[in-house]
Parts: structure tokens; C-alpha cells; sequence
């Protein structure tokens, strides 16, 4: 391990532990550098209550109160751009100068106006105090990118896509863009007590968010798809189930549907609802999986690092470049939200990956060698900053 001071490297854009898919990133990028670094974060007491706190200084990313003269500049202007532009300024004034600064959030490009203006406002300020930035682990969704996206792009200092439809996107705007999968693919796993409904290799791991249920075409459509597939799995197969969350924040809780899943089946001996842990703990259960279906992407990435056959329940860039990176194609392993119309669809794309669970299992024992080295390769190129 590299003796560095902590002040060197900030990770920051980080929502919180309770989204374990934060936390893998945040986990296994301090890692991969071989550092104890400064986090900022939106919600520190949960990355204490997940233990963050012991291999990272966390700090809380809200910034200074606005003086009275920004005050009426926003006021008199009416333009939401320029108090996230406020904000980012004073929110760069507690990095150290000379830092490199790797944002963190992955995928927070995709989610709208508000995120971008803030984004954008902290790398302009960030370069003005002398920290070089790095876009970490992202994805894009090239169709809703704006021009003034392009030119925020092109300021970062490195950016580091996680699949290849972003990689190729970005680096028709910075040169300084390389490939390298999410830093989560290289996350530990802490293998906790099975509970007795759990069988290891003989139990499909379910995961099901509220946020692909916001992204379904049809009302209920998603839900009902999932319950038609565990009926299927328990009616036709000897596979135990296993429910596991893997964002617990408010609002946007795993275990509110899973809860309401396990609740509807009748015979609950092969069926068990997994509770909440640190990153490394839920991994651990993914990977004794025999079969898994997620949404959230870093439970996908945590079966899929464990060589475990996935369907990935997704709705965007991230999760169709992903699967097409491991396997060429993203059919029959990803079934975007949006195309759900019929409550089989699931059960479908399930069977399939049951009846072909070895031969993908045998394809992410060939490839996760050097598929997740690209992630080291990536912290060397950071180290050099």
C-alpha cells in the first residue's frame, strides 16, 4: 500500500452507503489506489453505520451558506443553473489544491439537468483551485447528451468509462477517456451464516428496485412479472429463492417490493428475504447463488464478478453495454424494463438462462480475469495524475 496522505485523493459525488452500490464503488476504488482517501458524501452517518468511516476520512459535501450579494444574484436571475454553479464554488473550496478528485457517482449524468449543472460547476471550480478531475466509472446515455455536456466532458482530466457504448461516446470529446470496467467487479466478499431456506449453488438470487418500476411502460407490469417468475421457479424447479436489497435509502427501498413478494408465496420453506449489510456482506450472498436476477447494477456486477449466470433487469446504458462487453450480446441477458408488455417476459428470459446457466457460467470464468484488470490498469493511470 502506497503511503499517501489522505488529502491527495478525494472521491466525492458519493449518495450514501445505504445505496451499496455507492458504497462497492467508493469500497473497491480505495482498493484498487492503495490509499486512504477524503469522501465526500451526501449522508456520512451512513457510511459510518456501514463502516466506511475506517478506510476513508468522510466528510459532508454540503457546502457553505450562500452570501447575501449570491443570494439576490440568484434571486434577481431566477436561474437554478447559477445556484448549482454557487454551490460547486464554495464546495471546492474544502478541497486541497493539488488533489485529484474522481467523481464517484457513475451514472449521475443520467439523471437530469440538476445533476449535471452541479457536476459540471464542480469541475470548472475544481480545476480553478489547481484539482485535477476524473470522471470514475461512468456511463452515458449518449441520447440525452447536450452540447454543453461535451464541453464539461472535455475539461475532465481522465475519464474512465465502464463499458464500451459510453467509452466510445466520450472519447470523441476527450482523448483522455480509456475503458475499464466498474471498480466494483473487483469488490471482496465476506461470506456470512446461510439462512436455513438458502442452499449455496442451488438458490436464485432476486433483486427488484422501485426505480426500474418508475421506468416501466406499463403500471404494475414489472411487479407482476416478477411474481409470475418466482411462482414458475417453486412450481417447476428445485431452486430455493433468495430476496436480496441492495439500496435501502427512503424513497427508493429494494425491500419494500421483496417484502411484498415473499408476503405473496404460499410456502415460504424455500424462500427467504436476505437482510440489509454492508456491500461486501450482500455480495457475499450473491455469490453462492446458483442463478441471479437483479436490477440494480451493482448487484448485477456483484454476481457477475462472482462468475454467477445473470439476468439483468435494466433500463439503460450501463446495464445493455455491460452485458455486451462480457458477452457480445445483450440479448438474453438483459430485458430492459421498457419492453415489458406480458407478465411471461421474465419467466422467458429466466428459463433461458437456466437452460443455458452453464455454458455463461464457463464464459465469466474465462473472461473475469482479465476483464477486471482493466480496473487496475485504470488506478495506475489515476496514481499517475
Amino acid at each position: 500500500m502506497e503511503n499517501k496522505n489522505c488529502s491527495e485523493i478525494v472521491l466525492y459525488f458519493h449518495a450514501g452507503s445505504e445505496n451499496h452500490g455507492c458504497e462497492a464503488i467508493v469500497r473497491s476504488t480505495q482498493a484498487l489506489l492503495g490509499v486512504r482517501p477524503t469522501l465526500f458524501s451526501e449522508d456520512p452517518k451512513a457510511d459510518a453505520k456501514y463502516g466506511v468511516d475506517v478506510i476513508a476520512d468522510v466528510r459532508s459535501a454540503a457546502a457553505g451558506a450562500y452570501s447575501t450579494l449570491e443570494k439576490l444574484q440568484i434571486k434577481l436571475s431566477g436561474s437554478d443553473k447559477l445556484a448549482y454553479e454557487l454551490k460547486a464554488k464554495h464546495e471546492a473550496e474544502n478541497y486541497a489544491r493539488g488533489a485529484v478528485a474522481l467523481s464517484v457517482g457513475g451514472d449521475n449524468y443520467c439523471y437530469g439537468d440538476t445533476y449535471n449543472w452541479h457536476l459540471a460547476g464542480l469541475n470548472r471550480s475544481l480545476h480553478k483551485r489547481g484539482v485535477k478531475t476524473v470522471l470514475w466509472g461512468c456511463s452515458i446515455n449518449p441520447d440525452s447528451v447536450t452540447e454543453e455536456m461535451k464541453k464539461d466532458f472535455s475539461r475532465y482530466d481522465l475519464i474512465a468509462a465502464r463499458e464500451s457504448i459510453s467509452f466510445s461516446f466520450l472519447k470523441q470529446y476527450n482523448t483522455n477517456t480509456i475503458l475499464a470496467c466498474d471498480p466494483a467487479f473487483t469488490l471482496a466478499k465476506q461470506e456470512l451464516p446461510l439462512p436455513q431456506e438458502f442452499a449455496a449453488g442451488e438458490t436464485v438470487g432476486v433483486n427488484i428496485s422501485p426505480l426500474i418500476q418508475k421506468n416501466e411502460r406499463m403500471e404494475g407490469i414489472t411487479y407482476e412479472n416478477y411474481r409470475k417468475m418466482l411462482r414458475y421457479i417453486l412450481d417447476n424447479t428445485q431452486y430455493r429463492i433468495a430476496l436480496i436489497p441492495h439500496v435501502v435509502q427512503p424513497g427508493n427501498d429494494d425491500r419494500e417490493p421483496l417484502q411484498k413478494l415473499y408476503e405473496e408465496v404460499a410456502d415460504k420453506s424455500r424462500v427467504c428475504v436476505i437482510e440489509d449489510g454492508t456491500c461486501e456482506q450482500l455480495k457475499g450472498y450473491i455469490s453462492r447463488c446458483a442463478l441471479f436476477v437483479g436490477a440494480r447494477t451493482h448487484a448485477t456486477i456483484a454476481a457477475y464478478s462472482s462468475c454467477v449466470p445473470t439476468l439483468v433487469i435494466g433500463y439503460s446504458t450501463k446495464a445493455r453495454g455491460i452485458a455486451a462487453d462480457l458477452f457480445g450480446t445483450e440479448e438474453n441477458f438483459v430485458l430492459p424494463v421498457q419492453s415489458l408488455k406480458a407478465p411471461g417476459q421474465m419467466t422467458e428470459a429466466f428459463a433461458w438462462l437456466d437452460r443455458h446457466g452453464d455454458e455463461v457460467r464457463r464464459q465469466l470464468e474465462r473472461i473475469m480475469p482479465e476483464y477486471s484488470r482493466s480496473a487496475y490498469a485504470a488506478a495506475e493511470t489515476v496514481k499517475k495524475l
